[in-house]
């Protein structure tokens, strides 16, 4: 039958309802989908607060929609739907706090035509979910959108054509300035600068250059790469890492390193071609969302693309004589056997990382760190510590834990009636809280009836619903703080179970492992060949699992 409306400017249909229907009308839960693709091109219509407020004032005259939650992905491309907010949104769909998504278009949806077809047309039916694309006219709920399920996809289509157009352009624009002879990184190498007018030209950099030059000249003089990086340390300079993080190139600690030079920063300097006043691009490129480093025969190369800061003679004596040192040390051609304790195993004077090495055939760790920072930097070092000997310490320290974590699992065992009980105990409140969730929701729909015709005032409706609100709300939360220590105890169960098993098999014959290590070992402490400290995986598990069954 005719009613009465109105259009809005983008030809979107408005209609009148008369009490009686509001007061019938379903409620959706609806919740509202925000992305900000990382292509972002500063367009108004496209922003957090603008697709925000499209999406309200759409909702704000649909009586039959209750925004209840709004998720945003910042910064996140469509093509994937591996976002954090979006992530979210489908377990609160699956756990049925929502049960409407709004989004401002499809394309903030997603720019993948499969993918977003699934949920449009599977996901969201399956689990009873309105769908609705405000600036598409797209409503799943609407009768005259039967048709859609052709649009839907062709648009989804286009945005995922877009999404690679945007992405192939980008690459190619990126060649084109490397072929071009135009630095296109992120931060520039150590010893230049951008150009404050064009951040695609390298200027020398006065305060790094100077160190560079001096690597450069210590190693044509024959220094050593361990001396170069002992000098290096002992004079303060700072390291690329460091220097990037004074000056506000980069903020991430993980980038910024320890502040201590290295043999691999010192070999990656001397490497480099861009000192030579070369531009070297192309070293590496994305396959499957990785880095990975490309033939030489792919880089490209534009000679003479700002100021050298080495001659070019004085780069190609340095490589002869990086050549022969390596030379010099391939003559052993044993290839040397995992290093199962690498980045676990640390100095107790210093806190360094210890050093493997093999000398006829025979492994050893020492402390290097004198060798690298400076006589005295560590002075109760190990100097000496055969491998074989470590790993038979290793492997009693690990057989004595075994004894007590196997022993306090038996005693855990005869817990398992305690464990059932508060877990029935916490089902059945679970239970509870869900049913009296249910009660105050219908409660909280009966006010709007009453309030609707006229039986309750806008204060009364407005004081009770918070009331009701708030005693949801509560209930809800107690129900997942419940789930939460439900599946804590249960892992924590089945880790220290596999622990306990794991260290069983431990025997006498036993050798270390990578395997092993990986499983149990977190790091390992040297002071001596007499006082080794290790910092096992399941250390206070046992502590842990009794917390969560005492706070349950």
């Amino acid at each position: 039958s005719a009613r009465n409306g109105w259009l809005d400017d983008n030809g979107r249909v408005f209609l009148y309802f008369t009490q009686e229907e509001v007061m019938t009308m379903k409620v959706w839960k609806a919740a509202l989908y925000i992305r900000l693709s990382v292509e972002f091109n500063g367009r108004r219509g496209d922003s957090l607060e603008t697709q925000q407020q499209i999406m309200e004032a759409y909702l704000a005259l649909c009586p039959d929609l209750e925004i209840v939650a709004v998720y945003t992905d910042n910064g996140t491309t469509g093509r994937t739907f591996e976002r954090e907010a979006f992530q979210r949104m489908l377990d609160d769909v699956e756990h049925g706090r929502i049960n409407c998504v709004v989004v401002k278009d499809l394309s903030r949806l997603g720019r993948n035509a499969i993918d977003s077809g699934y949920y449009i047309e599977k996901y969201f039916p399956l689990h009873q979910v309105r769908f609705i694309a405000v600036n598409d006219q797209f409503d799943s709920e609407n009768k005259e959108n039967s048709g859609s399920h052709l649009i839907v996809p062709l648009k989804n289509m286009i945005n995922e054509a877009y999404a690679a157009d945007i992405s192939k352009k980008v690459k190619a624009q990126q060649r084109q300035a490397m072929q071009d002879g135009e630095f296109v990184g992120a931060r520039p190498p150590f010893g230049y600068k951008k150009a404050p007018d064009n951040c695609h030209k390298l200027l020398v950099n006065e305060d790094t250059a100077p160190i560079v030059r001096q690597i450069f000249q210590w190693t044509v003089d024959g220094i050593s790469l361990n001396e170069v990086v002992k000098r290096l340390n002992q004079s303060g300079y700072p390291t690329p890492g460091h220097y990037l993080a004074q000056t506000g190139l980069i903020t991430n600690k993980r980038l910024m390193g320890s502040g201590k030079w290295q043999t691999w920063t010192v070999s990656k300097i001397l490497a480099d071609e861009v000192y030579m006043g070369d531009m070297v691009q192309g070293k590496s490129k994305t396959v499957g969302h990785k880095q990975v480093p490309t033939d030489r025969s792919e880089w490209i190369v534009v000679r003479g693309t700002h100021e050298p800061l080495i001659a070019r003679e004085l780069y190609e004596r340095v490589q002869a004589v990086r050549e022969r040192a390596a030379a010099k040390q391939g003559t052993e051609k044993i290839p040397y056997t995992e290093n199962i304790l690498r980045g676990r195993i640390f100095c107790g004077c210093c806190g360094k990382n210890l050093h493997r090495q093999r000398s006829r055939g025979i492994y050893s760790y020492r402390c290097i760190a004198n060798d690298r920072m400076g006589v005295q930097y560590c002075p109760g070092g190990v100097t000496h510590l055969p491998e074989k000997r470590l790993f038979d310490a290793l492997l009693a320290i690990i057989r004595k834990h075994a004894e007590v974590v196997v022993g306090t699992h038996t005693k855990l065992k005869q817990q398992d009636y305690k464990i059932t009980a508060k877990k029935a105990e916490m089902t059945a409140e679970i239970s509870k809280l869900q049913q009296e969730t249910e009660r105050n929701r219908v409660f909280l729909t009966s006010l709007y009836e009453n309030f609707v015709t006229g039986i309750l005032t806008g204060t009364e409706y407005h004081e009770m619903k918070a009331g009701y609100t708030q005693k949801i709300e509560t209930a809800v939360l107690r129900v997942q703080q419940l789930q939460s220590k439900q599946k804590a105890l249960e892992n924590q169960m089945e880790r220290y179970t596999d622990i306990a098993k794991r260290l069983a098999a431990v025997s006498e014959d036993t050798a270390l492992s990578a395997l092993l290590v990986n499983q149990l070992i977190d790091c390992v402490t040297v002071n001596s060949a007499e006082d080794i400290h290790v910092k096992f995986k399941f250390e206070s598990g046992f502590e842990r699992l009794m917390e969560v069954l005492e706070d349950v």
